[in-house]
């Protein structure tokens, strides 16, 4: 991994919103290179949301993100062609990032003997390490990953914390949304229900602006 000097991942007094429902507010933290950070939180809490707005794919409803470095972002979106076998469908991807090893890379993560198997025929737990690859190939120095363990088998759970281990030995910053554990040396944590409990009843946004102005 490439990473920049002194990657930075920042959130000030976040707020994100679902609808016309306020999702949490008031959130804050920082983290800095060599940094790994695991958020918990029940379906619909708003952990994909979060991550999304430090992506930079949505707009906060309140607050600031800061980010200083290159950002992948692992979810459940591939990018692949379902169509193409899945040495070409990342062969593009691959090609775009400039990546380096690759076989190396498509041998770790047990890809292999996949290439030749269309895209559309992997499996959930193929498709996250599919999605993995990806993320390595791009070398970013600040990864937001959303459940990455999700369908996968018991050494790929344990393939992902020494990855997570790896990148931020190597100086990146890891956030980790996920309901299982991952086996993180050092690695902090928050629930995001912990920023919903002064709420006003309802959630409503309006109800919210008016009680904090």
């Amino acid at each position: 991994m490439q990473a920049p000097l002194r990657p930075l991942l920042e959130a000030r007094d976040l707020a994100c919103q679902r609808g016309e429902r306020l999702l949490f507010r008031r959130l804050s933290f920082r983290l800095e290179a060599g940094t790994a950070c695991h958020v918990t939180g029940a379906n619909g809490a708003g952990k994909t949301t979060l991550l999304r707005a430090l992506a930079g794919l949505t707009t906060p409803f309140a607050g600031e993100v800061l980010r200083e470095g290159t950002l992948g972002l692992l979810d459940d979106r591939t990018g692949l062609d379902p169509e193409l076998p899945l040495e070409r469908a990342l062969a593009f991807w691959f090609a775009l990032d400039a990546a380096a090893n690759t076989a190396t890379l498509m041998e770790r993560l047990r890809l292999s003997a996949l290439a030749e198997v269309p895209v559309r025929y992997l499996s959930t737990g193929q498709k996250k390490r599919v999605a993995l690859a990806r993320l390595l190939s791009q070398e970013a120095a600040i990864w937001l990953l959303d459940e990455p363990l999700s369908g996968l088998d018991i050494a790929s759970q344990g393939l992902v914390s020494a990855l997570v281990t790896e990148h931020c030995s190597a100086g990146g910053i890891a956030l980790i949304a996920s309901h299982q554990p991952l086996d993180v040396p050092d690695m902090t944590s928050f629930a995001i229900e912990d920023y919903q409990l002064a709420l006003p009843e309802g959630d409503g946004i309006e109800g919210w602006g008016e009680q904090s102005a």
